[in-house]
């Protein structure tokens, strides 16, 4: 090999290696996008936002027996859901508390303990919530404002404490 050829060769050689150092030594690092970036489409919230057309609310008295009526097995009555003695008409959620849904052991009764507890358990399902702890009766509160700005309010139970229904 003559000593031109080793210089071609080597030249042809030295050439990337430099490029590819330059390119390492004064790149930028690539940055993920940015959310405005994001060609995504927007997630669609899970809970419905609050109601603004709420009727002011009504004082009507259902004992346990007559709210029990109201648990969506009848289609031409609305579905009914108490949480610490007022009660809430969810009918426009029927997907959600209707037979066979998600939600449908709090339908037709008061199932404060269950709410404050964050349980789906029918045995948990009771108007009685006096053995909640501190957090689980925060929970409940916070039941009772999420409901109370989306639900119309309907009655009272009657005839029942927060020791009822156990």
């Amino acid at each position: 090999m003559n000593s031109q050829m080793l210089v071609t060769y080597g030249f042809a050689l030295l050439l990337p290696l430099l490029y590819l150092s330059y390119r390492i030594r004064f790149s930028k690092p690539k940055q993920a996008p940015t959310p405005a970036e994001s060609h995504t489409k927007p997630l669609k919230p899970i809970m419905q936002a609050p109601n603004a057309d709420l009727l002011p609310p009504k004082d009507d008295s259902y004992t346990v027996e007559e709210l029990a009526k109201y648990d969506g097995s009848d289609s031409s009555k609305p579905i009914l859901v108490a949480i610490k003695g007022d009660i809430f008409d969810v009918t426009k959620k029927s997907d959600v508390y209707g037979p066979g849904r998600s939600y449908h052991i709090f339908a037709g009764k008061d199932g404060s303990r269950g709410l404050g507890m964050s349980s789906l358990k029918t045995e948990h399902a009771v108007s009685d919530y006096t053995t909640l702890t501190e957090s689980e009766m925060k929970v409940l509160d916070e039941w009772h404002s999420f409901f109370s700005k989306r639900y119309n309010i309907v009655g009272k139970v009657v005839g029942s404490s927060p020791t009822a229904n156990m």
